[in-house]
């Protein structure tokens, strides 16, 4: 692709590596851009800039927050005695959106993949363990996305706390296998959580 325009060249290349989008996708993007009066570029740049340099992990649950402590795990009106494990930030809202979950979430950071190099030590699952320790959890329930990483992660966490007197569950399999949880549709996602099962279940059918 030939740029009349090294600042042009830069600006696209800079954009083409967001996920998803390629060359052709940034060059119209930028273009846009330029079409737009230049205060609505700078209100842009500036919220960028702000998030990057502002934005925190909760440090109870490890899910993205403007303070230190989330306003999930804030809420007191939650059930702190149940969590929701899953894989990352975009779970948390697309279960969130299904209005069907009242407890409180503990966000890994991925999913254990030795292909990656991603191992346990990657993820937040020490802190997760340290807080079913506590005594203070009554039931973990797992959402990972129904892969082989995901169901892989979950059997390690759940031998982490197998001693524990804790309920281990996992949403019902709604889900198509191999599918990632932000993908699915509210009412089913909603719906898995709902009607979800005893791990040691899961287990014995896998």
């Amino acid at each position: 692709m030939e740029f009349s325009s090294k600042l042009l060249e830069k600006a696209v290349n800079e954009m083409a590596q967001l996920p998803g989008i390629g060359k052709r996708t940034a060059l119209r993007l930028v273009l846009h851009l330029l079409k737009q009066p230049v205060e609505q570029t700078q209100f842009l740049s500036q919220a960028l800039t702000t998030m990057r340099e502002e934005i925190k992990f909760c440090k109870s649950c490890h899910n993205i927050s403007d303070v230190e402590v989330c306003e999930i795990c804030n809420n007191s009106a939650r059930n702190h005695k149940i969590i929701c494990v899953v894989e990352d930030v975009r779970d948390v809202m697309a279960i969130e959106n299904t209005n069907q979950f009242k407890g409180i979430y503990h966000v890994l950071g991925g999913k254990i993949s030795p292909i990656d190099g991603v191992g346990p030590s990657q993820l937040t699952i020490n802190s997760l363990v340290e807080k079913v320790k506590t005594g203070t959890i009554e039931e973990l329930i797992f959402a990972l996305s129904s892969t082989m990483e995901g169901d892989t992660t979950n059997f390690y966490i759940y031998k982490q706390i197998k001693e524990c007197e804790i309920k281990t569950s996992t949403i019902a399999r709604g889900i198509a296998v191999g599918d990632e949880l932000e993908y699915a549709d509210e009412v089913t996602l909603g719906r898995s959580i709902l009607h979800r099962v005893p791990f040691e279940l899961s287990i014995n059918k896998s």
